[in-house]
C-alpha cells in the first residue's frame, strides 16, 4: 500500500502505455518503463461531502468578484474566480509529495484586470482567431473588434475573459461544483444574438477537473468557447521545454504568417508537428517558426469524450491527461511570454514558461466552410466538455 495525502490505497504498476479507453492506442504516455503511476483518486474518501470555500477577491465593473476554492478529499485544490471564469491556481502533489501550483496566473484581481494574456480564463464568444475581424452569415457581413494585428482574437476587446460572471455553488455529494453564467447581449463585440452561457467547473475524488460549457442563442451566431489555462508542471521554476507531450492528432490546421488557417490540413507524421509518440516540447521547437501555436485535428468522433492529450513532467513526476468532446486542441508553447510579466509570488514568466492546450473548434471556422460548423442556431444547445485528470508518476 502507498500513502498519498494521508490516504491508503493500492499503487498501480504501469509498464508501458497508459490509456483511458480502448479507442486510444496510439502513442505512449511517456517512456514509463519501470515507473509507477500513482492513481491518487483511486482511494476511497474518508468523507463524502464536497466543500467549496468562497472569499472576496475585489471588484470589477462595479460588481463584486469572488474567489472559489474547490478541494477534493485527496487534497487537490482548484481556485476559480467569477471574473473571466479564471482558474487562478491548481495545486497538485509531485513525486516527492510536495504540493505546488501548476498553472500561471496572478495573486490579485487588479493584476488580471490590468494585464493578462488570458491566464486561465473562459474565452469567447469565439475562441482563437477570426481573419480580418469579420465573417458573413446568412448574407450579412458582421464586423468584429480587431485586437490581434489585422484579426479578432478570443472574442475581441472585451471578451468573456474580462467580464464578471454570475456565480453560485452547487451542492453535490460526489464533487465540488461551481456554476458560472453570463448573458452576452446581441451586438456585443459585433456578434449577433443574445447568447446565454453556463459553465460548470467540478472537481471529484478521481482527481478530475471537469469543465462543462453550454450556450444557447436567439439568433444564429458563431460560437467557440474554451478554457485558456497555462500549465507549467514544474511550478514555473523552469521552462516547459522539458515537458513530455502526447497529442492524439494526425493533422493540424496550417496557418499563414498571421496565424490564420490557410484551409489546408497537413499530416503531422514525420514532421516537427508530430506528438503522437511522446516527444519533449523543446526537442523540435526550433524547426517551427515562432514556436507552437497551432490547432490540432483530434482523432475522434464528433461529440465523443476521448483522450486528446497527455502532458508529463519528468522533473516533478506530475501528469495531466486531457479528455474532450471538442474536435480540436490548440497547442501554444508560450511564445509571447517575454519576461515582462511577474506572476504569482513574483515569479517572472519568461518565454516558454507556460503552455496551453486549449480544447476548441478550429480557428477562423466562420470563414472556412470546410471546417466543422460553429454556427449555433436558436433551439440548439452548444455543449462541450473537457476533463483534466491529474496524477503522479513515481
Amino acid at each position: 500500500m502507498k500513502t498519498i495525502f494521508g490516504l491508503m490505497f493500492p499503487v498501480l504498476l504501469i509498464l508501458a502505455c497508459v490509456s483511458c479507453n480502448e479507442n486510444n492506442s496510439s502513442g505512449d504516455v511517456a517512456d514509463l518503463d519501470s515507473t509507477l503511476k500513482v492513481e491518487i483518486g483511486s482511494a476511497k474518501a474518508t468523507h463524502t461531502t464536497m466543500q467549496i470555500m468562497k472569499e472576496k477577491f475585489g471588484s470589477a465593473d462595479q460588481k463584486e468578484v469572488f474567489l472559489y476554492t474547490l478541494t477534493n478529499n485527496n487534497g487537490i485544490k482548484v481556485k476559480i474566480s467569477n471574473y473571466g471564469g479564471i482558474i487562478t491556481s491548481i495545486e497538485t502533489p509531485d513525486k516527492n509529495d510536495h504540493t505546488g501550483d501548476i498553472v500561471l496566473g496572478y495573486d490579485t484581481l487588479s493584476q488580471y484586470v490590468a494585464n493578462s494574456p488570458y491566464f486561465g480564463a473562459i474565452v469567447g464568444r469565439y475562441a482563437n482567431r477570426i481573419a480580418k475581424g469579420k465573417f458573413t452569415l446568412n448574407g450579412k457581413i458582421y464586423k468584429l473588434a480587431v485586437n490581434n494585428g489585422n484579426n479578432s482574437l478570443h472574442g475581441g476587446l472585451k471578451g468573456f475573459d474580462k467580464v464578471v460572471w454570475d456565480s453560485r455553488e452547487i451542492k453535490d455529494s460526489t464533487k465540488a461544483m461551481l456554476e458560472l453564467t453570463y448573458l452576452s447581449k446581441d451586438g456585443e463585440e459585433g456578434y449577433p444574438g443574445n447568447l446565454k452561457i453556463v459553465v460548470h467547473y467540478s472537481l471529484d475524488d478521481h482527481n478530475e477537473l471537469t469543465i462543462l460549457i453550454e450556450a444557447e442563442t436567439d439568433k444564429p451566431s458563431p460560437v467557440n468557447l474554451c478554457n485558456h489555462t497555462y500549465f507549467n508542471l514544474s511550478e514555473a521554476d523552469t521552462s516547459i521545454l522539458g515537458h513530455i507531450l502526447t497529442l492524439y492528432a494526425d493533422q493540424y490546421t496550417e496557418v499563414n504568417s498571421e496565424l490564420i488557417p490557410t484551409g489546408a490540413l497537413p499530416a503531422v507524421r514525420g514532421t516537427a508537428m508530430d506528438f503522437n509518440n511522446t516527444v519533449a516540447v523543446g526537442e523540435r521547437i526550433s524547426k517551427v517558426k515562432g514556436g507552437y501555436d497551432h490547432n490540432y485535428v483530434l482523432k475522434k468522433k464528433a461529440g465523443e469524450l476521448t483522450m486528446a492529450a497527455q502532458l508529463y513532467d519528468p522533473r516533478t513526476g506530475r501528469q495531466v491527461e486531457i479528455l474532450t468532446t471538442q474536435p480540436g486542441i490548440q497547442f501554444y508553447s508560450g511564445n509571447f511570454l517575454d519576461g515582462t510579466i511577474r506572476g504569482k509570488g513574483g515569479k517572472i514568466y519568461r518565454k516558454h514558461y507556460g503552455l496551453c492546450l486549449e480544447t476548441q473548434h478550429f480557428p477562423d471556422s466562420p470563414n472556412q466552410p470546410a471546417f466543422p460548423n460553429t454556427v449555433l442556431k436558436p433551439g440548439v444547445k452548444f455543449s462541450e466538455t473537457t476533463v483534466y485528470r491529474f496524477s503522479v508518476i513515481k
